[in-house]
């Protein structure tokens, strides 16, 4: 990488570019933003800022603008350095959480809904015959995204999602109302960072220190074992939704931000985060695109699809209830 001397870099020639690019995950690139250059973690212990480092192992490769790719954390890191090194930066979103404001594309999003989706559909024939509940622990960081979307895609009968409480009791009445109709089985999905019902985040410690979301699928398994006598199995889908192939549509939408980025380049303009907008590619400034967090709408068209289908989502309140029974019942008058 850019710390490395001489600088580890690959020159990105016509010969490398014969199709087979598009058919491999991002994660060719072996970025992270574990690695923050401006507290950087060493060997002995301590942190340091490297960011000078990085700044001239760009330099020594005598480009003329850097194209990042990320989601706001990489991004946050690269127009730092963009800023104090002078590099003319130009960025496009790419994280599968798909939580970053101002685009409604993320490049990576549909390929980890559709390998969560997939999951769901080779677990129901198991749920269905040995008569089990099956929980699914998806990726999304503090949004659920991909719980929802994968969820409603999958035939889910339950999605938790962090921007919707839930109780057990709810879950275990929607898994009773199955069992009523006939069915011997269910399919739960619950996204890593929801909470335990009583408000705890459910982490595990890696081996640096830090900590990350996982583990929840498994509390809420015995849960629903202990409340309506169930027998459950967990499945973490983990890193599998971060590799493999990616999708047609992952693939059509980093053509197309890439393809801007570079006439962005040509047009001279800089600072600028590519976008997808009202079916149309646009751009916008870098800070904007960090600070506009984006989790799951409430109020928006996959909680009412969800709804609609008769999924449990949790425990919405009465008054948005109402409002969106007004607004069906608006739509049908008119």
């Amino acid at each position: 990488g850019l710390l490395a001397r001489p600088v580890d870099a690959e020159v990105l020639e016509l010969g490398i570019f014969d199709g087979n690019l598009l058919r491999r995950g991002g994660t060719i690139l072996g970025t992270t933003n574990k690695g923050d250059p401006f507290d950087f973690p060493m060997a002995d212990g301590r942190r340091i800022d490297r960011s000078e480092e990085v700044i001239e192992g760009y330099r020594q490769l005598d480009l003329d603008a850097l194209i990042g790719i990320g989601g706001d954390g990489s991004q946050d890191i690269l127009r730092r350095l963009a800023q104090q090194g002078g590099i003319d930066l130009i960025t496009l979103p790419k994280t599968i959480d798909n939580d970053l404001g101002h685009t409604e594309v993320s490049i990576g999003y549909a390929t980890a809904v559709k390998v969560a989706t997939d999951a769901l559909d080779q677990l129901q024939p198991t749920a269905a015959s040995h008569s089990r509940v099956m929980v699914l622990e998806v990726m999304g960081r503090d949004a659920g995204h991909i719980a929802i979307g994968a969820g409603i895609a999958g035939g889910a009968d339950v999605i938790l999602i962090p921007e919707i409480g839930y109780s057990l009791d709810g879950i275990a009445r929607k898994i009773e109302s199955l069992k009523a109709r006939g069915r011997n089985f269910a399919l739960v999905v619950v996204a890593e960072a929801v909470k335990t019902e009583t408000g705890e985040a459910v982490r595990q410690v890696q081996g640096d220190g830090s900590s990350t979301y996982g583990g929840v699928g498994h509390y809420l398994a015995a849960r629903i074992a202990e409340e309506t006598g169930s027998e459950t199995r967990v499945t973490v889908l983990g890193h599998l939704q971060r590799g493999g192939p990616p999708t047609d549509h992952d693939r059509l939408m980093a053509s197309v931000f890439g393809v801007y980025a570079v006439d962005l380049i040509a047009a001279g303009r800089f600072d600028r985060m590519v976008a997808w907008s009202g079916r149309q590619v646009v751009d916008i400034p870098i800070t904007d695109a960090i600070a506009g967090y984006k989790a799951v709408d409430i109020a928006g068209p996959l909680v009412r699809t969800a709804q609609g289908l008769g999924i449990y989502l949790g425990e919405l309140s009465e008054d948005r209830e109402s409002d969106r029974a007004g607004k069906v019942a608006e739509t049908v008058g008119s």
